[in-house]
């Protein structure tokens, strides 16, 4: 028997994890546990808790998911103390190896120390290689660790400035949560292209998530973001915002509100299931269609099919049903099984789609793979026509700032043109919203093109953080700012 990763899990873009932190309550490992099932889509390879008890640190650390790792009585009982943060992952820098798993620990001149890491860092490897040469030991390959040498050489005084200093030496999109024996920190990075959110628990508790869907499943209530640039430390004498950064203008991911979310989250812009609603409705009005039937590709395109379907008044139909019971690896015992690859995932609802013609609404095409497979099931089931809608701008470009994106001679829609990427997949049309239609749906009047209001660099191919070792250091906004 052979397991193997499901290729066409592999035809999405991934969010490389999720963080979540809290400060100051008796049962802090097992919300923290509760905390990452609520954000398990976020990373499903690995998961973390470190907790501190008073007196010391203590880890408990799983490749695989958090209920089948985390979530027992006798692990909960080795992460005692009433301080704790969590972290799933889904690799991009590094391998999925044990080691890599966060939160990562070390014991500082100034005593334990753990950090939990969503994002990518740029200049990494640029880093690594400095600090290797002064002597530094790698025990991981994730970047996340390279934070933690730049905070250990740091001369400053205090435990704060210490990771100020090493903030600003490196680039790269962040949300980190930190413990230590009398602080938990909460950052973002300068722009606030990784998402991290304030919570409040009965009593004052604080909490720090990736997503509000994590306050959610704890009872604590939503407060704010976590705003670009700001630093948030929790002490037993209370809370301090700081803002050790130069201020700059945001630009948040906006694929958040696209895939990577959860739709029940809530951000600064409203509920990401409403926005969802209105990408829809957008590309309604933006690429309409003469059909029947209004379908989505679950389960992230339902959103967006609803709201195509209002908008159009075209019925809207579960054309398309999913196995919820299939995980990211199955069973392939021989080659002539191992063709029927979406199947595992998804069957069509033949009585719905025979005779019809169908419009399906998904989330973005990666590598095509996927949409291949679904359209020839739709043909297969009966269907008359077949005209695929995108609720995103055509994926150009690589993701360097913590998504894991396929190289670019991989992504379809970086090597053909819409009318050849049709014809690969077999549809009789394919259309996808335009950027200023995704921006109208956010919430803004349109995309601002001197002054983006999100970070839109798989669509655009503007970076707004240098790629320092991946392109030799092309200067950025922010590096020029911060330089200034």
């Amino acid at each position: 028997m052979t397991v193997s990763t499901n290729p066409f899990d592999d035809d999405k873009l991934h969010e490389e994890c999720g963080v979540f932190g809290i400060y100051g309550h008796p049962d802090a490992a097992a919300l923290t546990v509760l905390g990452l099932h609520a954000l398990q889509h976020r990373g499903q390879e690995a998961a973390g808790v470190v907790s501190y008890d008073g007196k010391q640190f203590h880890s408990e650390r799983a490749l695989g998911l958090v209920g089948d790792t985390l979530s027992s009585e006798s692990v909960i009982a080795s992460l005692p103390g009433d301080s704790a943060i969590g972290h799933n992952r889904y690799s991009t820098s590094g391998g999925t190896v044990l080691r890599n798993v966060q939160p990562l620990f070390a014991e500082l001149s100034g005593g334990g120390f753990a950090i939990g890491h969503n994002g990518n860092l740029t200049n990494a490897m640029t880093l690594r290689r400095m600090l290797v040469s002064k002597g530094a030991i790698f025990q991981a390959s994730s970047d996340t660790e390279v934070i933690i040498h730049l905070v250990a050489l740091s001369q400053q005084p205090r435990l704060v400035d210490r990771v100020v200093d090493a903030l600003r030496q490196i680039e790269g999109a962040y949300s980190l949560v930190i413990l230590t024996q009398k602080k938990m920190i909460g950052i973002r990075d300068p722009l606030g292209i990784r998402p991290l959110v304030l919570g409040e628990m009965e009593g004052g508790v604080p909490v720090l998530a990736s997503e509000s869907v994590a306050f959610d499943i704890i009872g604590a209530k939503y407060v704010r973001e976590i705003e670009p640039g700001e630093m948030i430390v929790f002490t037993e004498n209370g809370i301090q915002s700081l803002r050790p950064f130069p201020q700059l203008k945001a630009r948040p991911c906006i694929f958040e509100n696209i895939y990577f979310s959860r739709p029940d989250t809530l951000t600064s812009s409203g509920s990401v299931y409403e926005i969802r609603k209105r990408i829809g409705a957008e590309l309604s009005r933006e690429m309409p269609v003469d059909a029947d039937l209004v379908i989505p590709v679950p389960d992230s395109g339902t959103p967006a099919a609803i709201g195509y379907s209002q908008e159009s008044g075209i019925p809207f139909e579960l054309g398309i049903i999913r196995n919820h019971y299939v995980g990211r690896t199955f069973i392939e015992p021989t080659d002539s099984i191992r063709h029927l690859g979406v199947r595992l995932k998804h069957n069509a609802n033949k009585a719905q789609i025979a005779g019809k013609r169908v419009i399906l609404v998904d989330d973005s095409i990666v590598r095509g793979t996927t949409s291949i497979k679904i359209v020839e099931m739709i043909r297969s089931a009966g269907a008359k026509e077949v005209h695929m809608r995108i609720a995103s701008p055509p994926t150009t470009h690589s993701c360097f700032y913590g998504v894991d994106t396929p190289e670019r001679h991989k992504l379809l829609a970086a090597r053909m043109s819409i009318d050849d990427m049709a014809r690969l997949i077999g549809v009789d049309s394919l259309a996808f919203l335009s950027m200023d239609g995704l921006y109208r749906a956010v919430g803004e009047t349109g995309r601002d093109a001197r002054q983006p209001q999100y970070c839109d660099a798989c669509f655009s191919g503007e970076y707004p953080i240098r790629l320092v070792d991946h392109d030799g250091g092309q200067q950025s906004q922010l590096s020029l700012l911060a330089e200034a």
